[in-house]
């Protein structure tokens, strides 16, 4: 199984270049991090380029899940079978990021990293925000989902953009969460330490209040759409198989 680690990163030149140099210092595949600078004019991409990653570029500012994307295609292009993804501004240290990879074994596995928000330090807003994005995509995939907004992730690359998510923002993590679940995929969920540094210091484009909003939005479209096709094919099938919202149990037995 051969892992890549791709870093979305917009406006993030002050923190993009520690977290490149740690990640080529302790990753598993020599040329295996990528950079997809979306749209800066900060000079993020120089900045990752000299320490060490391989940068791909947005000419304009598309969203996360475009720039998660472009990672996933290019690396699988390169013959890598598995991504972890992690954000460009030092909140998910690279070693958590390597042990996200090593925690699960099975590379069709979408794998997702587990945050102690409170003990984390994380603003009250985006506990809130989070608490809410974990019980609806909770409710439309059947499935406990303990962080659904956490951006350390391991992607099976093929499997996932088999999936067909669309959305270019930050929904397309949540997105892909509910065509997974639609799919079948395995979706293993393993705790992880992350830092959240004084507020001063931080660096985020995330908005606690329309970006989940616009999550929400993106959940039920993709349900409507999945549910669609579910129809469709038991109709052909003669009435076999399909989207489930029974509650089950992760490859972690986790309710």
């Amino acid at each position: 199984m051969r892992p890549a680690a791709i870093v979305p990163a917009y406006q993030a030149a002050p923190l993009v270049a520690a977290v490149v140099a740690e990640l080529v210092q302790l990753w598993p595949e020599r040329d295996g991090v990528w950079v997809v600078d979306d749209g800066s004019i900060d000079g993020t991409a120089d900045r990752a380029a000299q320490a060490g990653a391989k940068v791909l570029v947005h000419r304009r500012n598309r969203g996360k899940g475009a720039a998660l994307r472009t990672g996933m295609r290019e690396a699988l292009a390169r013959g890598f079978d598995v991504a972890v993804t992690l954000d460009a501004d030092g909140q998910h240290p690279p070693t958590e990021a390597l042990r996200l990879h090593e925690s699960c074994p099975d590379p069709a596995a979408l794998v997702l990293g587990i945050r102690d928000l409170a003990a984390a330090g994380a603003p009250r807003a985006n506990q809130r925000s989070n608490t809410f994005s974990n019980l609806v995509l909770s409710a439309f995939t059947g499935r406990w989902l303990q962080d659904t907004q956490c951006g350390l992730r391991r992607y099976p690359l093929a499997p996932t953009l088999a999936l067909g998510g669309q959305e270019d923002g930050y929904g397309y993590e949540a997105e892909i969460l509910i065509r997974a679940a639609a799919a079948g995929l395995t979706i293993a969920q393993k705790p992880m330490r992350v830092v959240y540094p004084p507020e001063e210091e931080r660096i985020t484009h995330f908005d606690s209040v329309r970006d989940p909003a616009r999550i929400v939005v993106r959940v039920l479209r993709t349900v409507a759409s999945a549910r669609s096709r579910w129809l469709l094919d038991r109709l052909g099938r003669g009435g076999g198989g399909g989207f489930s919202r029974r509650p089950s149990r992760g490859s972690d037995g986790e309710p």
